[in-house]
């Protein structure tokens, strides 16, 4: 929900956090850590995971939905959304000298609701991108981070959380600097949107129309890119793969080339591996399930040029 303000800020103990978190005592009930109807003793609805610092990819992402049928008002002040009784998402976590950073995107309101490892509650609303939260923590403890990703006003829906050591400005605010190379930014909104696909998908290929091109060079991405590409991504794919490849390719009457950064956090370039001698293509002869941030750049500098994504399992092109 946007107010036009952001939670204000309260620093707890030895975990002081940034992008408009809060933070509560926690409720111990009978020597476990639960609160007004959440239990973070229940196992993660959406999976565990250890990371240490410095880990990759980065970010590391997990699709879930958001929301449950516990009013997260109730858990702290500064609290708000419909989270679900366990966990969605575990974290034990390894600090180093990073800062920590939870987000989601979704296309829903989304809320962030953490128990973090000095058993302090800790929320945020919409510190991030749009009607997304976004906490981040500059000094962040070793311990398990338990995450509820709430949906506010019960419009649950699909989510993405996404954690990261790189990246504060996942809400795409100008003042702040990106950490990725040549100042592409996989955090921001997508320029055509997200879309989301199972193996099998009908119709294939799945098209979408662009503009190709931007004002950053995709060299300085990886020694292999080439092309110039917007700072955000063109498209988001969230993939959920089976037996069959993914392509990806591009049909422009331009010299185009394609940038993806796939699940596994590395960078994936062509140029004129797809049909006509001027078309990318990547094909991922074993994909993996996950996001693919996709860029579809101009071989040259200047004016955006018309150009058509395809995703397919079955061509290019």
């Amino acid at each position: 929900m946007k107010t036009g303000f952001r939670i204000t800020l309260m620093a707890c103990g030895a975990l002081a956090l940034t992008a408009g978190a809060s933070a509560a005592e926690p409720l111990q009930k009978g020597g476990q850590k639960a609160q007004a109807g959440v239990d973070i003793t229940q196992r993660a609805t959406y999976g565990d995971l250890s990371l240490s610092s410095g880990f990759t990819p980065d970010p590391y992402r997990i699709d879930m939905f958001s929301g449950g049928n516990v009013d997260a008002t109730t858990i702290a002040n500064g609290c708000v959304g419909m989270v679900a009784r366990a966990p969605d998402f575990q974290l034990t976590y390894s600090a180093g000298s990073l800062p920590l950073i939870f987000g989601v995107t979704s296309d829903h309101d989304t809320t962030l609701v953490i128990n973090g490892p000095n058993g302090r509650w800790y929320c945020d609303d919409d510190s991030g991108d749009g009607t997304n939260p976004l906490m981040s923590i500059p000094e962040p403890q070793s311990g398990v981070y338990d995450v509820f990703v709430g949906a506010y006003g019960g419009n649950a829906g699909a989510a993405q959380l996404y954690i990261t050591e790189l990246n504060g400005n996942a809400s795409g605010d100008s003042g702040n600097q990106s950490n990725y190379a040549g100042a592409v930014d996989p955090f921001e909104a997508a320029n055509y949107g997200t879309v989301r696909l199972s193996a099998g998908f009908a119709p294939d290929p799945h098209r979408i129309s662009m503009r190709a091109g931007g004002t950053i060079d995709a060299q300085n991405i990886a020694s292999n890119c080439r092309g110039f590409v917007t700072r955000a991504p063109d498209v988001e794919l969230s993939y959920t793969a089976g037996s069959l490849p993914l392509v990806l390719s591009v049909d422009s009457a331009s010299d185009t080339t394609l940038v993806v950064n796939g699940p596994d956090g590395r960078w994936y370039c062509d140029d004129d591996g797809g049909n006509g001698s001027l078309n990318p293509a990547l094909h991922f002869s074993n994909p993996v399930s996950g996001t693919y941030d996709i860029w579809v750049g101009t071989y040259s500098s200047g004016a955006s040029q018309p150009a058509r994504l395809d995703i397919s399992e079955l061509y290019s092109n």
